[in-house]
């Protein structure tokens, strides 16, 4: 670990790079955390500490923001609500994460506690299967694009990939897929670590049918088909959001639908087959289980519905 020589305020472009490219996280989480992190910057120079390197950051200077953000109103008016103020305390703590992966010295994220209440509000939306075969069916095979695009979408059910992840694929990596029922590939997922993602039968022959429909010689496996030439046509994060949010729209599933969300259905789905959490969180390649344990509380329906039916009493006599 070293000190740096560079402001924290300097880092921030750096750290929304690296949750593009090495975390995966959406486009829309970025955007939040480039906002968030802006009332952040906003509050250093408020304080002529502009300049504050990540060292020198202490655990007053967190005090002292909190209580920034509590006594802060909005244009309207309005202070901010606690669920909000955690957002801007969860970027924070994001960046501070960011430093210790690179190995500069800074405050541990750790010192930035969250109020447990507001974290239990937290809730992952997701897919339930007839919704998801609805998404997977939308569409349209008879085009190119549209048999790229149904490529993608099985792809994300069946590999729980973050879309980073997705957009990396090179069309090298499934050369030798022609007779093969399955497939699991190696990756570089969170941070450093290559994990195993596996392709279903069926998400893999869509990707034998749309590489069937290729004639070109590029390198991505999911590209765009307006690319000009000389330039790479494979296609963004936000392409692919955008053709997420098309499919759900033309589905009639949930508007709030995302790749994440695919990727939280794939967990859900998991878990209520029960698969046990520890193998969920490396297919999902989670660092720590309890990223994994977000997922739990969407069967606690599900639990309480089996102990109704077989451990309900009704067998025992009065």
């Amino acid at each position: 670990m070293e000190e740096s020589e560079g402001p924290i305020i300097k880092y921030i472009p750096d750290f929304l790079d690296y949750c593009e490219v090495e975390k995966g996280l959406a486009d829309t989480t970025q955007r939040d955390y480039k906002l968030y992190l802006a009332r952040f910057v906003s509050w250093l120079k408020i304080k002529n500490k502009g300049d504050l390197k990540p060292h020198e950051l202490t655990k007053d200077d967190i005090w002292q923001y909190r209580l920034y953000l509590s006594r802060f109103h909005t244009y309207k008016g309005k202070p901010l609500k606690k669920i909000t103020q955690n957002l801007y305390l969860i970027a924070l703590r994001a960046l501070l994460n960011y430093f210790t992966e690179k190995d500069i010295v800074s405050l541990p994220a750790e010192k930035i506690k969250l109020p447990r209440d507001v974290k239990k509000g937290k809730t992952v939306k997701f897919l339930n299967l007839e919704q998801i075969e609805k998404l997977l069916l939308a569409p349209n095979i008879k085009n190119p694009i549209g048999l790229r695009d149904r490529a993608i979408l099985e792809t994300f059910f069946s590999t729980g990939l973050r879309i980073a992840e997705l957009v990396a694929l090179n069309q090298e990596q499934f050369a030798n897929i022609k007779d093969k029922k399955d497939f699991e590939l190696s990756i570089i997922g969170k941070g450093e670590n290559p994990r195993t993602v596996y392709f279903s039968e069926r998400a893999l022959s869509w990707i034998k049918k749309y590489l069937e429909s290729r004639r070109d010689k590029e390198k991505a496996l999911f590209i765009h088909y307006r690319a000009r030439k000389g330039v790479e046509a494979r296609l963004t994060a936000r392409s692919i959001e955008r053709i997420v949010k098309k499919y759900a729209i033309l589905a009639g599933v949930p508007t709030f639908t995302t790749p994440h969300t695919i990727r939280h259905s794939y967990a859900t789905d998991l878990l209520n087959q029960g698969v046990d959490l520890r193998i969920i969180q490396e297919f999902l390649g989670h660092r720590s289980i309890t990223s994994t344990q977000i997922y739990t509380h969407v069967t606690n329906k599900r639990l309480r519905d089996i102990h109704r039916q077989f451990h309900s009493g009704k067998n025992l006599k009065e």
